[in-house]
């Protein structure tokens, strides 16, 4: 196994030494203004174009924010529908802006970020109504969004990268848009049981077992089972049919393995999958570029492996 990367390696020291409260510890309020500190790390700002729009849902409209490459023309791109992480409990648009400008950037597409909602004010599966309803709109107004119809995929980083992973089951089960990619980037994809990974990297690096715990404490209702396919994609009985799939995960974070293994079984049951383990990086390194530069390089390896699918 190699080594932390010696950036990493610093960083995690930096978090250490500052003897901050475990996630048992920390209020809902000061695990979204942590992870808000934290995501002020991602680096200097990446040129964009930016436009706010709401799309209906069940429960009220639903926030969305486009993100278009810089010097994007007006016609139709390819686009992304993304989801970001948090935990279900934290995040949101703006925090996770610059990995979307990174995304746009990379990828040659307009992404569409989705505001779903948090929980504990609504929990399971508020969040994966609001994400299937986002790309249901956006797939039947691709248009509408500068998006070309027949180049709609999803993405998620961490806990979005569950509900990318959920949505294409969904839609593949249920009926919806076509879409062309799914891009997970260190997805959580299983909930209902351990792993070597969740043991060897509990604790000290950066996300630890602790908050996956307290954050699914919050997000799923008491005699939810955390085997729902829809909480746990991995546990999901058929994977065919799925989108051709772009899997990132990071050598030493709690849930590689699952990411690995879900892998796996894509490849088992036929989809089109691509897998990237980044060697001495930990959860959410890709958006910490100011003190990781090396999520610039994994976005570069990002960007054309999506471009390769748009082709």
């Amino acid at each position: 196994m190699p080594p932390l990367d010696p950036r990493v390696k610093r960083f995690l020291d930096t978090l250490a030494a500052g003897n901050a409260k475990n996630a048992t510890q920390k209020s809902v309020a000061e695990r979204r203004t942590a992870l808000s500190e934290l995501l002020k790390l991602s680096g200097p700002g990446i040129a964009a174009t930016i436009e706010e729009r709401t799309i209906p849902a069940a429960h009220a409209a639903l926030g969305v924010r486009i993100v278009s490459p810089a010097g994007a023309a007006d016609e139709p791109l390819p686009g992304l529908v993304y989801f970001h992480g948090g935990g279900f409990v934290a995040g949101s648009v703006a925090t996770h802006e610059w990995i979307a400008r990174a995304l746009a950037h990379a990828g040659g597409c307009r992404i569409v970020s989705v505001d779903y909602r948090l929980a504990p004010e609504q929990r399971f599966p508020a969040a994966i109504d609001d994400a299937l309803a986002a790309v249901r709109h956006i797939g039947a107004h691709a248009a509408d969004f500068g998006i070309e119809e027949r180049h709609l995929g999803v993405c998620g980083d961490s806990a979005g990268g569950t509900l990318a992973a959920a949505v294409c089951h969904a839609v593949a089960r249920q009926g919806g848009p076509r879409l062309a990619l799914q891009v997970l980037i260190c997805p959580i994809l299983d909930h209902s049981r351990g792993s070597e990974s969740r043991r060897l990297y509990a604790d000290g690096y950066l996300l630890d077992q602790a908050t996956l715990q307290h954050d699914l404490l919050h997000y799923l209702p008491p005699g939810t089972d955390p085997a729902d396919p829809r909480v746990s994609p991995l546990c999901a009985a058929e994977l065919r049919d799925l989108p051709p799939t772009i899997l990132h995960t990071a050598e030493f974070d709690p849930v590689r393995d699952e990411g690995r293994r879900y892998f796996e079984r894509l490849t088992h049951a036929g989809v089109a999958v691509s897998y990237t383990c980044h060697p001495g990086m930990i959860h959410l390194f890709y958006g910490l570029g100011a003190v990781i530069p090396y999520a610039r390089t994994a976005f570069d390896r990002l960007g054309v492996e999506i471009r390769a699918i748009w082709r």
